[in-house]
């Protein structure tokens, strides 16, 4: 059924719209504790070189079919393929990998949700790191106490979809943004100028005073010995490239969809580099706002996921009006999430749009029931299910989710995308080129034609392979 393509009303909605699905999780909890598990400076440095190399140009050509189609993934390789091509396979697997983004990414926004509320309400103070670890655990156990808040971010996510694309989306994500970039900038300040000290002993058994300026000399200062100690540099390198797709959702349309949805006054690469600038803004605040505080609290930066929801509010509760930090800390990791929520979710109610023909309203409402199904497999895997570990203890339902996410789908979707768009049996670099240089801006040239056809994807198979080789052969 043809339907009248919905348009943004705005340029900043759009950039603000992109950046929302690619600020998230990755961002604000992802990026710093793998900063700090893998060497600090070193994987800062690698990262940004990956979102330069790969990520902007990925992103470009995500734009770039988006709005040459002027469809959601689900239609949008058939409407640009060649005759007899099966490139439109690959819009199912788009919509499948959103599909399994979200299956674990709203349990996770739901613990920002839960968290912001228990900040508020004084909920860790005077507990230590034991007892707050011990509340994460019993809340991770409780059926209820996953399941609600993972059925509100659904609830909440798919009816700002129904309201329209201007009038829920665009406006609501507005909003949302401006609000975050604020906290975060508050949020960094605070904890740059944090005056504790701790007294760190080394693998030597030496000791070291440090503060918050040390937390963010670990963070930006790039150190080959820290490498050595973190993983060494093979999983630094992987372990940056997958981070720099998963930051910006690369792979599975949640781009394209944007691009779908602007007109054609503007150049596509500049504006990739301008969202993906606006994201590591984001990232590198999220790690400014973090690490210093470890290393000022004395706290292991490399804590891995449990540092967001065990280690901080430890560290909350060492401040001076640690209750007010805490919330707002939590206010802003539920908006960063819900921006990305918003996003995927939005990509999903196009494909089953362009799909059934079904009215936005009806697609989003339907969404919610189905999400929420979906979804609790995730929420019960530290309760109900969580005996259910059928590739061996270390790996869950939300771990065999991510992997299946960050590992397989981003970069071979990522791939997919670079051979369709550079590719002469895919849509090919001409067609591609001239969508993305259509108006004002920064050009895709002739020269990295050959750098986007060969050694883009070679790099992307290569750093692919060795993440494998590290996961399961290593």
């Amino acid at each position: 059924m043809k339907q009248e393509r919905e348009s943004l009303g705005s340029r900043l909605g759009f950039i603000l719209l992109s950046a929302g699905c690619a600020i998230g999780i990755g961002n604000v909890w992802r990026f710093p504790w793998l900063a700090g598990q893998y060497g600090g400076g070193w994987f800062v440095l690698f990262y940004l070189l990956f979102l330069v190399l790969l990520g902007v140009p990925v992103m470009s050509m995500e734009f770039a079919a988006g709005r040459a189609a002027r469809r959601s993934p689900a239609g949008m390789f058939r409407q640009l393929e060649r005759p007899g091509a099966k490139w439109h396979w690959h819009g199912v697997v788009c919509f499948a990998g959103c599909a399994v983004l979200m299956m674990y990414y709203t349990t996770v926004a739901g613990w920002m949700l839960a968290y912001t509320q228990r900040c508020a309400a004084g909920a860790f103070e005077g507990m230590g790191a034991e007892e707050i670890g011990a509340a994460f655990g019993a809340f991770l156990g409780n059926p209820s106490a996953q399941v609600v808040p993972m059925v509100l971010v659904a609830a909440a996510g798919f009816g700002v979809c129904a309201m329209g694309l201007r009038a829920g989306l665009e406006r609501v994500a507005k909003w949302m943004m401006l609000a975050l970039l604020g906290l975060m900038l508050v949020l960094a300040g605070h904890s740059l100028l944090l005056k504790e000290t701790a007294v760190r002993t080394g693998a030597d058994g030496g000791t070291t005073v440090t503060g918050a300026l040390d937390g963010l000399r670990y963070f930006l200062v790039p150190d080959a010995a820290s490498v050595a100690a973190h993983g060494g540099w093979l999983r630094v390198l992987v372990e940056a490239m997958n981070q720099s797709f998963f930051t910006l959702s690369l792979g599975v349309g949640s781009m394209a969809i944007f691009g779908s949805y602007i007109g054609r006054d503007r150049a596509l690469l500049g504006e990739a580099a301008r969202v993906t600038a606006l994201d590591t803004f984001v990232a590198l605040c999220a790690g400014a706002i973090i690490l210093p505080a470890c290393f000022a609290f004395g706290v292991e930066p490399g804590a891995g996921p449990g540092l967001l929801f065990v280690t901080l509010p430890n560290i909350f509760n060492g401040m001076g009006a640690g209750r007010l930090w805490g919330t707002l800390f939590f206010v802003f990791m539920s908006f960063a999430a819900f921006s990305t929520v918003l996003a995927v979710f939005e990509n999903l109610v196009a494909c089953v749009r362009d799909l059934t023909g079904w009215s936005r309203r009806r697609a989003a409402l339907a969404g919610i029931p189905v999400m929420c199904a979906l979804s609790l497999p995730c929420a019960l895997g530290w309760s109900v299910l969580k005996g259910w570990r059928p590739f061996g203890e270390a790996w869950g339902i939300l771990d065999m989710e991510d992997f299946v996410v960050s590992n397989m789908l981003l970069p071979l979707g990522s791939l997919v995308f670079v051979a369709f768009c550079c590719w002469r049996w895919g849509w090919g670099w001409e067609r591609f080129a001239a969508e993305a240089n259509a108006g004002k801006g920064l050009k895709v040239r002739g020269w990295m034609r050959g750098y986007c056809a060969v050694v883009l994807p070679a790099a992307i198979l290569v750093l692919f392979g060795l993440g494998l080789w590290e996961k399961f052969g290593g």
